[in-house]
């Protein structure tokens, strides 16, 4: 069987991008390894609609049913290779729990980006809640508020100074004791922002509710609100790049502003993987811009059929 796409991720801009192709009465396939960032937040409180939060499970779960009723096909697996058709716009996806493919007329990106969450499962439970990853989703919510900001060198170290907007009760822990500017150390002294090298033992936590953490020499350092700022998030664009798609400086995929096309005919991108702000209404618009124009590029076909 060829579908009419293969969309790679399952996250939101995949899922919205698979509504509306199945409203197009396309055959779709959705290939998702369930293992994304929208799995992860338990509270998104800047989306429309939501004024006090919709995790990201909620979502994902809504639009899986969603995209199912209008007949798109979904398999829990990893992609690990593409393969375009020579002279034609037939894509060959293999997945690596199976070593089955999948084939696809024309091809969407989703694969989106991972934070780098240090390895304290006491973190999972308040991420969105009460500990947070992303300034421009979240600041608000830390505002006046005892923050705690762990992270690793100068990364943090911003992390702590753009939370200065919304609180100056900030507390900066360089847990991975890699070296901040001394510069950078000037403006968090500027700022009144506490600093201190040294690693974390342990997070406190009771259930969501973030209190503190509790440092290898043993002294306890007490927050209402934490926030992670380590770098190295995972661009998951290795797929996309072995395709030969165009990808930024910072490994995100570059796309057509009005298409969300590739540099790679028929190939289309959505959601974090691409060079933009990453926020779900992004994704969720981007998702649906991608979808609409897939539908454009398909309608010849479907004529000649």
């Amino acid at each position: 069987m060829i579908y009419d796409c293969v969309i790679i991720g399952g996250g939101i801009a995949g899922l919205q991008a698979a509504i509306q192709l199945g409203r197009y009465h396309h055959q779709v396939l959705v290939i998702d390894s369930n293992n994304g960032r929208s799995n992860l937040c338990n509270a998104y409180h800047n989306i429309l609609g939501y004024p006090d939060g919709v995790s990201g499970q909620v979502l994902r779960n809504i639009g899986v049913e969603q995209a199912k009723a209008l007949e798109v096909e979904f398999i829990h697996a990893t992609a690990t290779y593409i393969e375009k058709g020579k002279g034609d716009s037939e894509f060959s996806v293999m997945v690596k729990e199976s070593d089955q493919i999948y084939r696809g007329r024309r091809l969407l990106f989703a694969t989106g980006v991972m934070d780098t969450i240090p390895p304290f499962p006491e973190i999972y439970p308040c991420l969105g809640i009460s500990i947070y990853v992303c300034p421009d989703c979240d600041g608000y919510e830390v505002s006046d508020k005892q923050t705690i900001v762990f992270g690793s060198g100068n990364v943090g170290a911003k992390m702590a100074l753009s939370l200065t907007y919304w609180t100056d009760k900030l507390i900066y822990i360089n847990h991975s004791k890699v070296s901040v500017d001394k510069e950078i150390v000037q403006q968090l002294k500027e700022h009144h922002i506490k600093f201190y090298e040294a690693s974390i033992d342990r997070v406190l936590v009771d259930n969501t509710n973030f209190h503190g953490v509790l440092l290898e020499n043993g002294q306890t350092i007490y927050g209402e609100r934490g926030f992670l700022a380590f770098g190295n998030n995972e661009v998951r664009s290795q797929l996309a790049n072995q395709l030969g798609v165009q990808l930024h400086q910072n490994r995100h995929i570059l796309v057509n502003a009005r298409t969300k096309m590739t540099n790679i005919e028929y190939v289309w991108a959505a959601g974090d993987i691409v060079a933009h702000s990453e926020q779900v209404t992004i994704a969720m618009g981007e998702g649906s811009q991608a979808a609409i124009w897939i539908h454009k590029s398909l309608m010849p076909n479907e004529k000649s059929n």
